[in-house]
């Protein structure tokens, strides 16, 4: 079984007697049914689950409970014999925003005290921006990803003892021997072929088989796009345009959405899709990072959304896409390939599974720097810039921003191929595979919660 790190977080959660319920939301496919069930049964008697995206389309039996009582008088006609007390018994509302009413009950049955509850769900932000009653302090929201780095090395037979002993090394800014360093380089570009699907993962532990692990990123991307004719007519094909060309824009020097691009119209801005980006965003098939010019602590509050990144949720569906079966391009270091986007395409999934709101320093004179985070520490923005080539200490857009004065840097950094960890002025050089290490445990647990 994939070990993954959100087990943890739902383990105590369970424990603690919450007054909230816990709610898992994530892009579908992340694995967010399986980990919940693997942990409501391994800490309750009875355990019942309901898929309500399978109601809605078969018996319908939850589609008009509107009390408690209501809920209770149809979950005993299929699962009865299981509802025990709430100590033994914990009830699994699975894909919830296939009926928004059920998320405001979850405060009534959290109330009523007779079961234990845990839910999750697709398109949460999407399902709670249109709810018109959202039952708030009575659930606690956190999101959940593809695998992580971190995670794949795990499920690749890496042990926990070795993962600290590298944490150790980073914060200590010693790098790994050269025999270490090659070996997680090996994982690192194999987790760039396969990405952290859970499927996709498990399919390459069984086969070891790009093919069978490319029909499921394949699938996978189609799944996610076609989600979009799920929402209104006037929408569904603007989002599937949009998602579309993520992959393409990648390729392009600026990588930012254009909005005259999407449907050809001179004159079209960012506010024309507003809700089309919302939609992405928050069903959690894109990544977002926002542009900043006056790159201050807190970035929040010099963020806009006239100038868009949009990276897709899983490195593995854009190395399907960008090079299909042809593994060359990423293990063999191919001198025609850029690997650049698909480098700061799993630098943004890991930031931001770690709990990081993510920016990018534009700067029409200065250029760009790939990402801006929040330093709570320091009080202060740090920069990264993410290089796939050898000349990976060639960064003038960065110089220009750690020496100006006016932002204040405290610290930077760059993640490369190199193994070597030096510090120049402000600025460190470290192994791309670092990332998995941005942010502690304690952080991401807190930020993942909305």
């Amino acid at each position: 079984m994939l070990k993954r790190k959100i087990e943890t977080l739902i383990e105590q959660h369970l424990h603690a007697d919450s007054k909230r319920i816990l709610l898992i939301d994530g892009a579908r496919q992340v694995g967010k049914t399986f980990i919940i069930r693997h942990v409501g049964k391994k800490l309750f008697h009875n355990f019942i689950e309901i898929n309500m995206l399978e109601d809605s389309v078969g018996d319908r039996l939850f589609a008009n409970a509107k009390t408690v009582d209501d809920f209770y008088l149809r979950v005993s006609s299929i699962k009865g014999e299981l509802m025990g007390e709430a100590k033994d018994t914990l009830i699994f509302i699975d894909e919830i925003q296939a009926y928004p009413h059920l998320l405001t009950m979850l405060k009534f049955l959290r109330e009523d005290h007779r079961f234990t509850y845990i839910a999750s769900g697709s398109l949460l932000g999407v399902t709670l921006s249109q709810t018109t009653s959202i039952p708030m302090g009575s659930i606690r929201k956190v999101r959940m990803f593809p695998l992580d780095f971190e995670e794949f090395l795990y499920a690749n037979g890496m042990n926990e003892f070795t993962i600290a002993a590298m944490r150790q090394k980073f914060e200590a800014q010693e790098p790994l021997d050269e025999a270490m360093h090659a070996k997680i380089m090996n994982s690192f570009k194999r987790y760039l072929l396969v990405g952290g699907l859970p499927a996709a993962v498990n399919a390459y532990l069984d086969t070891r088989n790009i093919q069978a692990v490319r029909e499921i990123q394949r699938e996978t991307h189609e799944y996610y796009a076609s989600d979009a004719s799920k929402y209104d007519e006037d929408h569904k094909l603007i989002i599937r345009r949009i998602y579309d060309q993520i992959p393409f824009n990648l390729g392009n020097r600026k990588k930012r959405v254009v909005a005259q691009r999407i449907e050809g119209k001179k004159g079209s801005t960012f506010a024309n899709y507003e809700d089309e980006f919302d939609y992405l965003i928050s069903a959690g098939i894109a990544l977002n990072v926002q542009a900043i010019s006056t790159p201050t602590f807190p970035l929040i509050e010099s963020s806009g959304k006239n100038l868009l990144k949009l990276y897709l949720n899983d490195v593995g569906i854009l190395t399907s896409i960008l090079y299909d079966r042809n593994i060359r391009a990423v293990l063999e270091d191919e001198r025609s390939i850029n690997l650049g986007s698909v480098y700061e395409s799993v630098v943004a999934s890991e930031l931001i599974a770690h709990g990081f709101n993510l920016y990018y320093y534009d700067n029409r004179s200065k250029g760009e720097v790939d990402y801006l985070i929040d330093d709570y520490e320091s009080l202060s923005a740090v920069p990264i810039e993410v290089k796939s080539g050898k000349d990976y200490t060639v960064h003038s857009a960065l110089n220009h921003f750690v020496n100006n004065d006016d932002y204040h840097v405290k610290k930077a950094c760059v993640l490369s191929n190199s193994r070597e960890i030096t510090t120049k002025g402000k600025i460190t050089y470290l192994p791309i595979y670092d990332v998995m290490f941005f942010g502690t445990k304690e952080l991401t647990e807190t930020m993942l919660e909305i």
